[in-house]
């Protein structure tokens, strides 16, 4: 049997294009096919030996734009993909501004046994097609050798010559091209001249984790859940505005705030964060902090109170709406 790698284009930076090629910034996303970017990467039939490539579009966006059903899309592409035998893995080419959160839903929303043996690796660029020194070429071949390298599982992003986490990974920086960042742990592994060193173990699947019942979303739509975020000066009138759109036919279900430091909240915002709770709002606090995760009770004020997620905000936010939304479906 022929082995297969499928690349799934997205849009996004890497799929964009600007007037000018010396323009990294004023450039359009989602503007080139992602069949066309597989034809822009020098060397590509040397990464993939006797693998054949396949190229599908599954949407043309520019990632800050992209919707919970844009998400469901790539999950039924990606699940039809890693079903089949003679795939050896995928390659998902994906905007940078959204991408740790489309990486985290993916690993969270896929069946423990389909990532055990196959790796699902996002890439992306900082820079457009059209640039005089586009990233997205590299990154590309980087991804494809990552998901052929023997072993490898999970889902993974590769961008300037490093492996991450999904689980771990965060954008970092608005415009060099190495802007992503794995936190403490560091990356997995590099990518250095086609060969992949690991630093540490593939990702294993937590086969113990709620599964996330996407009929279930797909017919109930996704819970609401906002983002907030204490500061000096904080007060509750953000919380207390969400509050009021309760009535609505898309009512707020949870909110996370990100606290300052070890996960803590202005008193007039957890005053009203307190209220959200006793309405039946679910309330989660994570730390606003760029490294480490709330420990412990935060503080003796009522902080403790509200559930803590050792996460980011935005991949809280995504554990947060799965979690509800399987409670809903386990309700009704």
């Amino acid at each position: 049997m022929v082995q297969r790698i499928v690349f799934l284009g997205m849009g996004g930076t890497i799929a964009g294009t600007a007037q000018t090629a010396g323009d990294n910034v004023g450039y359009k996303a989602g503007q080139v096919g992602v069949a066309d970017l597989l034809g822009a990467v020098p060397g590509l039939q040397t990464v993939l030996g006797d693998s054949l490539a396949t190229a599908e579009q599954v949407c043309q966006i520019d990632s800050k734009d992209l919707a919970h059903a844009d998400w469901l899309s790539l999950l039924e592409r990606v699940s039809h993909h890693l079903a089949m035998p003679e795939v050896t893995g995928l390659v998902v080419a994906h905007g940078t501004d959204t991408l740790e959160e489309t990486a985290y839903f993916l690993c969270r929303a896929l069946a423990p046994n389909v990532l055990m043996h196959k790796a699902l690796v996002l890439t992306c660029a900082m820079r457009p097609a059209s640039s005089l020194a586009p990233d997205g070429p590299g990154n590309m071949a980087d991804a494809a050798t990552v998901a052929l390298q023997p072993g490898a599982h999970g889902v993974l992003v590769v961008c300037a010559g490093k492996v991450h986490n999904a689980a771990h990974v965060q954008k970092v920086h608005p415009y060099r091209v190495d802007a992503f960042d794995s936190g403490e742990g560091g990356p997995l592994g590099l990518v250095e001249e086609g060969q992949v060193r690991l630093l540490s173990g593939w990702p294993e699947p937590d086969v113990g984790q709620t599964r996330v019942d996407v009929a279930g979303l797909r017919a109930q739509g996704w819970p609401r859940v906002e983002l907030v975020t204490s500061h000096a000066g904080a007060s509750g009138a953000m919380v207390r505005a969400l509050l009021q759109t309760a009535d609505e036919p898309d009512p707020l279900r949870g909110i996370v705030v990100a606290g300052t430091g070890n996960g803590t909240v202005h008193k007039e915002m957890e005053a009203a964060l307190l209220v959200a709770q006793q309405r039946g709002v679910r309330v989660v606090r994570v730390s606003r902090c760029a490294y480490g995760q709330v420990v412990g009770s935060a503080n003796t004020s009522h902080s403790g109170t509200f559930a803590a997620y050792g996460l980011s905000a935005v991949k809280a936010r995504i554990a947060l709406m799965l979690e509800l939304a399987t409670r809903e479906v386990n309700i009704s």
